[in-house]
């Protein structure tokens, strides 16, 4: 069982960690990803729609709508600008080139390109500026429903040119720049496709705007991938596709294993031309955060696992532990064993299961005990009622032998003369008769359990002296010399039944001495106790008959005690008095003698 229900309880949590586990592994592999994007989505087009009223109410101003996109970064972390009608930056006020024209079209027109959909970061980052003021340059741009959209410029100086690559790859694979006539090598007839067709413009540089590399407005020029998307959004416009952007779209792009997201919201301005919001988020961190997961729930499992076997040794301890103890103990508890006790103490079900069958034991014990001791004292009583027969059948054999004899003399007549010494012979032995059942009446009291002690404080000095005076008859008779130390204490007791006791004790230290030997009385203080030791000189009782000094009828020198008028239940009528008052006691053999001694509390 020990095993069963640890093992039930490791693999029920096994598998509910496994469980949750999987759960939220699953979860965060397969479905947050997906959850994280559409949540993404919302929130970017949340925060547009609040870009697009504030700009709405900036009324085209260039640092305002600066500011916005600036904060809109900040807050996002996401790329957003604003264009117009053609495609071009309405901010980029700081990024162009202003081009006198010469050639082509109109004399000395004055036209102004704008350099980020040419320029690249590298080019903004050497050390000499791409182009200057005086540089003389051919433009390339391709024209159609009277918007011109510069697509090459080459700068004759430096003998460097740049491509709008987006518009590049949509005018027609058949066109291409030759590096080295810097015309266009006609393959189609572009007028016929585009209307107005591609034109190349000559002219010299009048302006020159290209933004510093530590300016805040340059950084969204730094983001080439932001850049390209501007430029290939203007070459969708150009190549009549507007009509796909006159509603809020959201389109998906992927670069290099990453997934973007674009957002383009059109809007009219105060001249009823379309512009545009046009933004760009990057699905990159739930890309990360989703392998890092993967990662993660490696050690995540394991971790698991750990917590499994801490959370099973916890049951074994908190549950399965208190639930096998309480097995035990009331397996023991059917056969009868009260011993065991179970030491839980947790304030629920467990604990109180624990101390409902902890007082369960205390009573079923308790009635237990009672019961046996109730059994124990019927068996007592039983044998003290044998004992007692026994007992008193042999010690009235004899008197009532003695009296039947002296009774068949005096009436067959026979030593008529000595019929005084007859009498006086059968009435000591009804006398001897009469004590027996006198202190057998006693002993029986003492045993049956229901008698109570009567305690009272009283000098046991005196009591003493008291009992010696008594016995002085006797004592004078056998010529003994009695030795007292006596303290003068005060002690806590029956006085009628320690009296008894000492009369007892002297008594059969009278008996036991031989002639014109000493007794010794003495007191001592120990603790919250007196000893009290009575010591008689004589013969030694043999040390495996101590024990048997307090039974009733026990006899080491039978025919005197008999002759004496001993009736042998002195000692046991003592010790019954000793153990009521619940006081040590005992006889032990000196050098030269027998003593007997028991205890008494001080009165406090």
């Amino acid at each position: 069982m020990k095993f069963g229900i640890v093992l039930k309880l490791f693999l029920l949590t096994t598998t509910l960690c496994l469980l949750i586990t999987g759960s939220i592994y699953i979860g965060q592999t397969i479905f947050f990803k997906q959850y994280y994007a559409n949540q993404k989505v919302n929130e970017l087009k949340s925060s547009i729609k609040s870009f697009e009223k504030q700009y709405l109410k900036s009324n085209g101003d260039v640092q305002t709508i600066q500011q916005l996109e600036q904060d809109f970064y900040r807050a996002q972390n996401t790329w957003i600008t604003t264009l117009d009608h053609n495609g071009n930056m309405k901010t980029a006020n700081d990024f162009y080139v202003e081009i006198k024209i010469e050639t082509i079209k109109n004399t000395n027109e004055i036209i102004k390109i704008p350099l980020y959909h040419l320029l690249k970061e590298d080019d903004l980052l050497q050390d000499t500026p791409p182009i200057s003021k005086g540089d003389i340059v051919d433009v390339k741009t391709i024209d159609k429903n009277n918007i011109s959209i510069p697509f090459y410029l080459y700068v004759v100086q430096h003998n460097s040119y740049w491509i709008n690559q987006s518009m590049w790859k949509n005018i027609d694979n058949s066109f291409q720049v030759d590096n080295e006539t810097y015309v266009i090598k006609e393959k189609l007839d572009l007028s016929t496709k585009y209307n107005e067709g591609i034109h190349q413009l000559k002219g010299t540089v009048q302006n020159v705007r290209i933004p510093d590399r530590n300016d805040v407005s340059s950084i969204i020029y730094s983001n080439s991938l932001f850049m390209d998307r501007i430029n290939e959004f203007q070459t969708n416009l150009f190549m009549d596709k507007q009509n796909q952007y006159e509603t809020f779209k959201t389109l998906d792009y992927e670069q290099n294993g990453i997934k973007y997201k674009l957002f383009i919201d059109p809007i009219k301005d105060e001249n009823g031309e379309t512009n545009y919001i046009f933004s760009m988020a990057s699905l990159q961190p739930v890309d990360e955060a989703v392998r890092m997961v993967k990662d993660y729930f490696v050690y995540m499992i394991a971790f698991v696992l750990l917590l499994t076997i801490l959370a099973s040794i916890y049951y074994s301890i908190k549950i399965a532990k208190p639930l096998l103890r309480i097995n035990d103990t009331t397996r023991k508890i059917a056969h009868l064993d009260f011993s065991e006790r179970i030491e839980y103490h947790s304030k629920d079900e467990i604990g109180d299961l624990s101390q409902n069958i902890n007082l369960l034991s205390n009573t079923l014990h308790s009635h237990i005990t009672q019961l046996q001791q109730d059994i124990e004292k019927e068996k007592q009583l039983e044998i003290t009622r044998k004992e007692f027969i026994s007992g008193v059948s042999h010690e009235l054999k004899t008197p009532l032998s003695i009296m039947k004899s002296c009774i068949s003399i005096l009436k067959d007549g026979v030593a008529s003369h000595k019929k005084d010494y007859y009498f006086e012979a059968m009435e000591k032995e009804v006398d001897k008769m009469d004590l027996l059942i006198v202190d057998m009446l006693e002993l029986a009291k003492y045993e049956s359990g229901t008698y109570k002690m009567k305690m009272e404080p009283f000098f046991i000095d005196k009591i003493i002296d008291h009992v010696c005076n008594q016995l002085s008859l006797e004592i004078e008779k056998k010529e003994l010399t009695v030795h007292k130390d006596l303290a003068t204490i005060e002690v806590f007791a029956n006085q009628h039944r320690i009296e008894q006791v000492i009369t007892n004790y002297i008594t059969n230290a009278i008996r036991y001495t031989p002639v014109h030997e000493n007794i010794y009385i003495s007191t001592t203080i120990e603790d919250d106790q007196v000893k009290v030791c009575v010591e008689n000189k004589g013969t030694h009782i043999p040390n495996d008959q101590l024990d048997k000094v307090w039974e009733r009828f026990y006899r080491g020198d039978t025919s005197r005690q008999r002759s004496e008028g001993s009736t042998g239940l002195g000692l046991a009528i003592s010790k019954n008095i000793l153990e009521l008052h619940g006081t040590q006691y005992g006889v032990v053999n000196t050098s030269d003698g027998v003593l007997f001694y028991f205890t008494l509390n001080k009165n406090s």
